[in-house]
């Protein structure tokens, strides 16, 4: 495999890795939110979605970020009839966001950029050594 692919496979990676860190952010942004209006529904969890792009340049395949799916579970509920939007038996609707549930796809998502980024110096390094021995 040359430098370049291997370079270009980890960058994509990054890529795909920052996405879903971004995707979790606002997961754990909206994890108290309620509905925007009275019966309506708050925010509904997102989760990353990544796909497999075959480059032709290159020849391998790299990881593409894809729009992001909702997840279909069930709101949590909560008891607060002396909030605008709790229904008649007075529960709350709040988003089906579960913090410890992002945090540790939080942390997944951090290990992978940290995997990438380590063989993008080690490529990086190769690149050097190889110069360094041309040119003796």
């Amino acid at each position: 495999m040359e430098f370049s692919t291997s370079m270009a496979i980890a960058a994509s990676g990054l890529k795909a890795q920052t996405e879903r860190m971004k995707t979790i952010a606002e997961n754990l942004a909206n994890a108290n939110s309620t509905a925007a209006k009275p019966g309506g529904d708050p925010y509904r969890r997102k989760v990353a979605t990544v796909t497999s792009q075959f480059d032709r340049e290159l020849g391998a395949n790299l990881v593409a970020s894809g729009k992001p799916a909702e997840d279909k579970s069930d709101f949590r509920t909560q008891y607060d009839p002396g909030n605008p939007n709790a229904d008649t038996k007075g529960y709350v609707k709040l988003p089906n966001v579960d913090s410890l549930v992002e945090i540790m796809d939080m942390r997944e998502a951090q290990r992978s950029y940290e995997a990438d980024l380590t063989v993008m110096d080690s490529t990086k390094q190769m690149m050097a050594k190889t110069v360094d021995l041309l040119s003796k």
